[in-house]
């Protein structure tokens, strides 16, 4: 009997079924594996421009590896009518990123900062251009533009050549309209995130409101317009439908490549795209950077 209740028994804990262990390896790893999958998948088309740029075309038709060649990067502008469009691609892209990011900041400040009448009303029609299929928003740009010279009051009141005949101007109105709504809604999470704090200490403290702003607010809410306005830079040089319906008879990068592509397509196109692709991935890498770096500052200062 003592010794029966001397005796003890120690019962190990089971390991994992082979179930479980499929199950723990799943949750570990499959998300990851599949956005792999999907990023190289969304890579492909960028690869294939990129080693097509190095191609030597038999014919018009850069479609068929032929053999190697940097006769399109040794002269990236060789054809009629490429350097005229992709100048204009990138004075549209400027003046349009930089028209729309001040517009745009300044809405986003109203919305997130302020109470006004409408201020709901607002919100939502920021998302319609959004939301708007793009040829629809190109054909309504375009009729407005055409009614301006052809339907009173509207001559009488817009002076002729803002909105009519079409053209650069046209162009740069266009892109600063549909780009206000995606600086808007980026540098309002920037600024949603704020800690409205640090502007009353800098107030306490003396500053008024004009040195408040630069010197406490701007700097920190700066990598979300510089996102904003590489976004809105992005989406202005790469845009083709609505420049199509509001251009007239200026072309632009996309709408050469769409007036030249039923005759011939030349590697010249795929370097130009592999170029804007590069510069648009450094530019994304320096706004991440700046985005690190503004919230590793607002960590640094914000009150504990």
């Amino acid at each position: 009997m003592s010794a029966a209740a001397g005796t003890r028994t120690t019962l190990m804990p089971a390991g994992p079924t082979m179930a479980q262990r499929l199950t723990s390896l799943l949750d570990r790893w499959l998300l990851k594996v599949f956005a792999v999958l999907a990023i190289a998948y969304l890579m492909v088309p960028i690869a294939v421009m990129i080693i097509f740029s190095f191609n030597d075309p038999v014919g018009k038709f850069n479609f068929v590896w032929a053999k190697f060649s940097l006769d399109a990067w040794m002269s990236p502008l060789n054809r009629p009518g490429l350097a005229e469009a992709l100048r204009n691609s990138i004075f549209v892209a400027i003046l349009g990123t930089f028209f729309a990011t001040i517009l745009g900041t300044l809405i986003a400040l109203a919305l997130v900062r302020y109470s006004f009448r409408g201020k709901n009303a607002t919100n939502l029609l920021i998302f319609i251009p959004m939301a708007t299929p793009e040829i629809v928003l190109g054909a309504s740009l375009l009729t407005f533009f055409v009614a301006t010279a052809t339907i009173e009051p509207f001559r009488s009141i817009i002076p002729r050549g803002i909105f009519y005949p079409l053209g650069f101007q046209t162009i740069v109105i266009a892109h600063v309209m549909f780009n206000i709504s995606y600086v808007v809604v980026t540098v309002k999470a920037r600024i949603q995130g704020f800690d409205r704090h640090l502007e009353e200490a800098a107030m306490d403290l003396g500053a008024n409101e004009w040195t408040t702003f630069w010197k406490i607010t701007f700097p920190l809410i700066r990598p979300g317009i510089v996102a904003a306005a590489l976004l809105a830079f992005s989406l202005s040089i790469d845009d083709f439908i609505v420049t199509n319906f509001t251009s007239g008879l200026v072309n632009t990068f996309p709408v050469w490549v769409w007036g030249t592509i039923r005759n011939n397509l030349p590697p010249q196109v795929h370097v130009i795209g592999t170029a804007i692709f590069l510069i648009a991935v450094t530019g994304v890498g320096i706004s991440v950077w700046i985005q690190s770096r503004g919230g590793r500052s607002v960590a640094a200062v914000r009150p504990r």
